[in-house]
């Protein structure tokens, strides 16, 4: 007696469940209608949703005379199908797919097929979770200002009863909604890596920890260096950069490959490239790859707050990065790295426009720098504004002769500043040769510096809120359209003369707080949260 194979009878059997399944689902879907969908959006108090997510179902639906989206009769393969793996797709996005009631769905789509009532309710929760996860993916799933207090940005416009419309009426389900999150490289960079990073976290917990130690330096010989060669070989296995490949070996030696694999690992990681292993590269080595996938989480969410068209030529300025760069034609064409607000000024995320440069510019010292920061330096050293080029004026009189500070007790100052400070341009002023301005409300703008040693700071928050640059001249040159400056500009700035020159165009700036992105060769970078801002996002976000 012939036997069929015991695999063929069980795929046969699998694929006459699935026919059933299909009947008793496109039955089911034959007797919903319009009448069912309309007595429960009549009163749809029993879905439990905000008001607004009520009126926006019944806007769709009114739309289509009531007629059903996912549970319909005419489909050889029913829509809510399709519509329940867009939403367990959300994971691939840093989205929590739960946020869109995929269980409760799925506990509806098995009910559905003895009762009407559930269909009917499957079909409007399915909708409602369809058009938040839409508006969720086109500008973000939380309020950029309820999740970080410190974004100014306005988040993009979105109507999600539209776009569900015109998705279906155009049979352009899959495409319109591939189409809603960033379509940025670096974005879609950080998608990619969050998804090596869960692979990896579901077949190991944690990296090799390497143990505090002082300073190794290249070409030295320490206990740790075995296991630190372990930790670049985990790395490897999530990152695709060529240095990080190492030989097997079990030596304590700190050789030229693996100082080489560190030197990557420090610009990855936004260090200074010295291949001395010290604090903060241990600290890097050591972060807990479950604090990455929340910190590439919260970075894919902030990049869905930006605007979709930043410009054609525009300049970002990331300051958990510690770096500007200037785009144009969705190229990077020049890039500096720039020092940040210390933790307790710390420079806010906006977006302005450049209006002009100002050469050889004045420094007038704000009311609280004069206070906390200039008045203790001159009560240490009666001669300190004196030999600094600052000039001291009564408060209030801009019109004024200056004061001498020499006949000032400035001891006797114990609360307030009764004068106002202005610095003249010079070599020792402190906002440098040149500086851009941008209209805002956190008095912030861009320029050059006197000290340039501390652009080799690992951690470079040394300002009051603004953005020092270290390459003031070369963004002169971006912002005026050039490739170069002219000898006239040049003239004029050697001259020491303060002169206004407006840019012939305005220049879109958008200063973020991103601590996961990718560059121009598609590498994903980490920064450290110095602002604290990704765990107060992250806390809010309940990720």
């Amino acid at each position: 007696m012939n036997r069929q194979p015991i695999h063929f009878v069980l795929i046969m059997q699998l694929l006459g469940c699935l026919h059933l399944m299909s009947i008793t689902t496109l039955s089911l879907a034959s007797k919903l209608d319009s009448d069912e969908i309309k007595r429960l959006l009549s009163n749809p108090s029993s879905l439990a949703l905000k008001k607004s997510a009520e009126e926006d179902l019944q806007r769709l639906y009114a739309a289509r005379n009531d007629q059903p989206i996912w549970l319909t009769a005419e489909s050889d393969s029913p829509r809510i199908e399709l519509a329940l793996g867009f939403i367990a797709n959300a994971e691939t996005e840093g989205l929590d797919s739960q946020d869109y009631q995929l269980p409760r769905l799925r506990q509806l789509q098995q009910s559905s097929q003895q009762s009407i009532s559930a269909a009917a309710e499957l079909e409007l929760r399915t909708t409602h979770a369809l058009m938040t996860l839409a508006g969720d993916l086109a500008h973000g799933r939380f309020v950029a200002a309820a999740a970080d207090p410190d974004w100014h940005i306005q988040q993009p416009a979105f109507d999600a009863v539209s776009f569900l419309d015109e998705a279906i009426k155009n049979n352009r389900l899959e495409q319109a909604f591939s189409a809603l999150p960033p379509q940025s490289a670096s974005y879609q960079r950080l998608k990619q890596t969050l998804r090596r990073y869960r692979n990896l976290s579901d077949k190991q917990s944690d990296w090799v920890r390497i143990p505090d130690t002082p300073l190794i330096r290249p070409n030295s010989t320490h206990a740790a260096i075995p296991l630190i060669r372990q930790r670049m070989a985990q790395v490897h296995a999530v990152e695709d950069i060529a240095a990080y490949k190492l030989p097997r070996s079990n030596s304590q030696q700190y050789d030229t490959p693996l100082v080489n694999a560190i030197k990557a690992f420090q610009i990855q990681h936004g260090l200074n490239p010295d291949g001395v292993i010290g604090e903060h590269t241990l600290n890097a080595l050591n972060t807990p790859f479950a604090w990455k996938i929340r910190q590439l989480r919260i970075n894919m969410e902030r990049l869905r707050w930006l605007p979709r068209n930043l410009g054609t030529r525009y300049l970002l300025v990331n300051t958990a990065g510690f770096r500007l760069t200037a785009m144009q034609e969705n190229e990077p064409v020049l890039s500096m790295r720039i020092i940040v607000g210390r933790d307790y000024r710390s420079t806010p995320s906006f977006n302005s426009a450049l209006t002009h440069l100002i050469m050889n510019p004045y420094w007038n010292v704000p009311a609280s720098i004069a206070r906390k920061d200039l008045l203790p330096k001159q009560q240490r050293d009666p001669s300190f504004f004196s030999s600094s080029n600052i000039k001291v004026y009564p408060a209030q009189r801009h019109d004024a002769k200056p004061l001498d500070p020499a006949t000032i007790n400035w001891n006797a100052i114990k609360q307030g500043f009764p004068y106002v400070l202005r610095q003249d341009p010079g070599d020792h002023n402190a906002l440098g040769k040149i500086k851009f301005m941008l209209p805002n409300p956190f008095n912030i703008y861009l320029h050059d510096t006197p000290s340039k040693s501390l652009f080799q700071k690992d951690v470079r928050t040394f300002s009051s809120g603004c953005i020092r640059l270290e390459k003031p001249l070369d963004l002169a040159a971006f912002t005026l359209g050039e490739t170069s400056l002219s000898t006239e500009f040049v003239t004029q700035l050697d001259s020491g003369k303060t002169i206004t020159k407006h840019l012939p165009r305005q220049l879109p700036v958008y200063l973020v707080y991103i601590t996961a992105w990718a560059d121009e060769q598609e590498t994903v970078h980490f920064s450290t949260d110095i602002y604290g801002r990704d765990s107060r996002a992250l806390r809010y976000a309940g990720w």
